[in-house]
């Protein structure tokens, strides 16, 4: 029987939970998961792109477990009511191809996001850096304020978006919560004292929401909205000055940031980081990027975080997913109607 997770049970567990220590035990799935990311199978997410938005698939394995997620993004959707993104994953085992577990995954891609963002920034970003500008409040948000006080003590927030009503909507979510927050009337002044900034806009458009003169020297940018081909935030003169750390380059390279550089723009492979292969900062004047567009193994970790924080618990249920016979070699008695004759 395939374990299940709903929307219902989703919200329960991070209730229950929190969203912080979430995201702190998710991290440490992710860092196990990165630093052994020459175990997985690896390919871009398959996307479907039309007019109206983009639906991918985005599969990997370890060999042992599979994994993918369905996911969409259509950036004109909250103006009709819908969300911007909606999804859902599997884990499956290798050895048999049996589906073990299935899960909304709306609000685990927000937690995995947020966190991916705060576990790369621990690692890469200026140390003692103790504010964060917000490009952008929509739903991504909230999560990544929350992922980055869990995991770098941040709480001091300067945001900005082309939407009032969409910073009033943070504020009143987070200063409950212990948020310091400053609304700020354009990105210049969302950018004054920042040690980190977030970028994370819904538009898909080759966007400048960062130029290069804005960004003073040691800031760590977490550039989040450029997640697919046409749609970017950051000025190319940025990168150019900039270190770049990225997830699957084959990947990033058509979705983020780096779409907008040559085939040859150089870049770090986060999981190279965490190994030691590679070096992370350099400097403390060094600006780093962090082009994230989300990739599969993320995901797999993700579910895996999931389906272990609720296992034995009444936040899964059981869905009968798969046909099994008793014979497998006769999936007709399943629908068969007829008595057996004598």
């Amino acid at each position: 029987m395939t374990q299940f997770v709903d929307v219902k049970n989703m919200t329960r567990w991070i209730q229950q939970d929190g969203v912080e220590p979430i995201m702190t035990a998710m991290v440490e799935y992710l860092e196990a998961d990165f630093a052994r990311w020459e175990a997985f199978d690896k390919v871009p997410r398959v996307a479907s792109h039309t007019p109206f938005g983009v639906i991918e698939l985005m599969p990997t394995s370890d060999n042992k477990e599979y994994a993918f997620k369905y996911v969409n993004g259509h950036p004109s959707n909250p103006a009709r009511g819908f969300q911007t993104v909606t999804a859902f994953g599997m884990l499956a085992e290798v050895d048999n191809g049996y589906p073990t577990f299935l899960a909304e995954m709306t609000l685990l891609t927000a937690l995995r996001t947020a966190a991916t963002s705060a576990m790369v920034a621990r690692r890469v970003a200026r140390p003692g850096a103790s504010v964060m500008a917000m490009i952008g409040a929509g739903s991504q948000a909230e999560f990544q304020a929350l992922a980055f006080r869990a995991l770098m003590g941040i709480d001091q927030l300067r945001v900005y978006d082309v939407d009032p009503a969409a910073v009033e909507k943070l504020r009143r979510n987070l200063e409950p919560l212990g948020f310091d927050i400053l609304a700020a009337g354009s990105t210049p002044e969302a950018l004054l004292g920042a040690d980190i900034v977030t970028t994370c806009t819904a538009d898909k458009a080759r966007a400048t929401i960062l130029s290069s003169e804005q960004v003073h020297s040691g800031v760590h940018i977490n550039a989040v909205g450029g997640d697919c081909p046409g749609k970017t935030e950051l000025d190319p003169q940025l990168l150019m000055r900039s270190k770049v750390f990225v997830e699957y380059p084959e990947q990033t390279r058509i979705e983020g940031e780096i779409q907008q550089m040559a085939p040859d723009f150089p870049v770090t492979e986060f999981w190279k980081v965490l190994t030691g292969a590679e070096e992370g900062r350099s400097s403390e004047e060094q600006i780093t990027i962090f082009d994230s567009v989300g990739f599969a193994i993320a995901d797999f970790s993700a579910l895996r975080c999931l389906r272990d924080a609720t296992a034995g618990t009444d936040l899964q249920a059981h869905i009968d997913l798969v046909a099994d016979p008793e014979d497998p070699k006769d999936l007709f008695s399943l629908v068969n109607t007829l008595k057996p004759v004598g």
